[in-house]
């Protein structure tokens, strides 16, 4: 079924326009996706969207890629540019269910995860998911504090890798309990007496590495309930680095 909206007061248009905020997500229980490369990547992964929407333009270009039980909405230029979150949108969006998180149990969760404490920053969010999907992780556990993965630009920044891997939020306390009582291996990445350089560790066939805050690091309490904490030797003059970039050298280095 295709609809053609040219009101922006339509009822439809002010519900996807909620839905950059965490009240119209909860109020629907969906989320926006925008723009065609994260609308195909949805679609490749069969993910139950209930809408798609775009402008005459995007929908020829892209209809014969839909799937012939979702509903479609032709849009005017101008309502697709008051849904878009970027600059120039492309002019094309959908709508999708959000997940039950309550699905992925960290007393049976199998694999090897990244657990992220209290880390805001969208792009180091969205960069550290690709490389966790890049090198062959199970999944990606957002704890409390950390900028929700349904906001604007962190779906974007993480391009698609959202539909590849496991994504959940949670409470890291209780996922690195869950693990450390199951003998699982979790490393925390922070600068202690006890800490120890990340290449002398072996590869991970299963467990867990937790990336701190870009600010302040990993919460003192969940350094408490690792199996070890580890640290990047650092040969330059250089504080400290991003976040993201540690992530990428740990994780690829320690993922089996």
């Amino acid at each position: 079924m295709k609809e053609k909206i040219t009101s922006g007061q339509n009822k439809r248009v002010k519900q996807w326009r909620a839905l950059t905020s965490k009240k119209g997500r909860k109020a629907t229980q969906s989320y926006l996706l925008e723009g065609w490369h994260l609308v195909q990547e949805a679609l490749k992964a069969q993910l139950p969207l209930t809408a798609i929407m775009g402008t005459a333009e995007q929908l020829d270009a892209h209809t014969a890629s839909f799937p012939a039980n979702v509903d479609v909405f032709e849009l005017t230029d101008s309502i697709a540019k008051t849904l878009g979150d970027t600059s120039t949108p492309q002019g094309i969006f959908a709508t999708a269910p959000m997940p039950d998180d309550t699905a992925v149990d960290p007393a049976t969760a199998t694999g090897t995860w990244l657990f992220l404490d209290q880390v805001q920053d969208p792009g180091n969010i969205g960069t550290m998911v690709r490389t966790a999907d890049a090198a062959g992780l199970t999944g990606v556990v957002l704890g409390q504090g950390s900028a929700s993965r349904f906001l604007p630009k962190v779906l974007r920044s993480m391009q698609g890798s959202q539909f590849h891997i496991q994504l959940v939020e949670g409470d890291l306390h209780e996922w690195i309990t869950a693990f450390t009582q199951r003998q699982l291996p979790v490393y925390g990445t922070n600068l202690d007496p006890q800490a120890k350089d990340y290449r002398d560790i072996d590869a991970l066939q299963a467990g867990a590495i937790v990336m701190g805050n870009e600010g302040n690091g990993m919460a003192p309490d969940l350094q408490q309930l690792t199996t070890r904490n580890l640290y990047i030797p650092i040969k330059g003059q250089a504080e400290s680095l991003n976040v993201a970039v540690a992530a990428g050298i740990v994780m690829f280095r320690l993922v089996g």
